[in-house]
């Protein structure tokens, strides 16, 4: 794990939580090839764990949390897993709609989803619309999803408004930016986690994670990662001193 080198014991009743969580929920593929299993066991293992983390964010105050299920790139996966992916994304959704009436957890998609099929969508919007209302966590499910990308279309839409003359260029700042991307109104994450040994950030939240605080952990993948992985992590970040460029 890259922990910092700090002693500094943690109360985690005093603990300051991160208010926004990050989560690149890596190293599924690899978790099912160790055991001898076909890569869609382990993103099917993957995705029961990602319920179980979502909720116990949801139960100790994390107020909004982004997982990362589907980049723009992972397309160039073989057809059989991309396929593996959309019909448990599918099973996914149903099964929300069915036991997530109950948690008050609001959910949004942040990606484009158009790239789906149209049932896909449907479940989508069903999803999102059925939560609105939900005063708890809100939780992000980046789908079809890449930070270039998010950032090219934020960039044309402000385009756009320059030359119908809604804006000029000197009315360009970071702020407007901010407010056309898929997490417009929410605060920029606070803390990132990686499982899985890669130490990258894989083109997600690139705007967004400018001052995020990353813990990688390179010794446990995604459908291994538990509660208390989870804890370590948010103990960590309680370790840090965030000075946003200052002293």
């Amino acid at each position: 794990m890259f922990f910092s080198k700090s002693s500094k014991k943690i109360d985690r009743s005093e603990r300051i939580l991160p208010e926004h969580v990050g989560i690149i929920m890596d190293g599924n593929g690899r978790w099912a090839k160790k055991r001898g299993m076909p890569r869609q066991a382990g993103h099917r293992v993957g995705a029961e764990n990602f319920r179980k983390i979502t909720r116990y964010c949801n139960s100790i105050g994390i107020k909004y949390l982004t997982v990362y299920a589907f980049s723009t790139e992972n397309w160039k996966r073989p057809k059989e897993e991309v396929d593996a992916l959309m019909s448990l994304f599918y099973d996914y959704l149903v099964e929300a709609l069915r036991d997530f009436r109950e948690e008050n957890i609001r959910t949004r998609f942040i990606g484009d989803v158009t790239a789906f099929a149209p049932e896909l969508q449907r479940l989508i919007k069903e999803t999102e619309e059925l939560s609105a209302d939900k005063t708890g966590m809100c939780l992000n499910i980046a789908m079809n999803y890449g930070g270039r990308d998010e950032l090219v279309r934020a960039v044309q839409m402000i385009a756009k408004d320059v030359t119908d003359g809604k804006l000029s260029a000197e009315d360009v700042t970071a702020e407007l930016i901010s407010s056309q991307l898929y997490t417009a109104g929410q605060p920029d994450p606070d803390l990132i986690i990686r499982p899985s040994g890669e130490y990258r950030t894989s083109n997600f939240l690139l705007w967004q994670s400018a001052y995020s605080e990353y813990v990688f952990m390179d010794d446990i993948l995604w459908p291994d990662f538990t509660t208390e992985n989870l804890e370590e992590a948010l103990d960590e970040y309680a370790k840090r001193n965030r000075r946003f460029g200052g002293v």
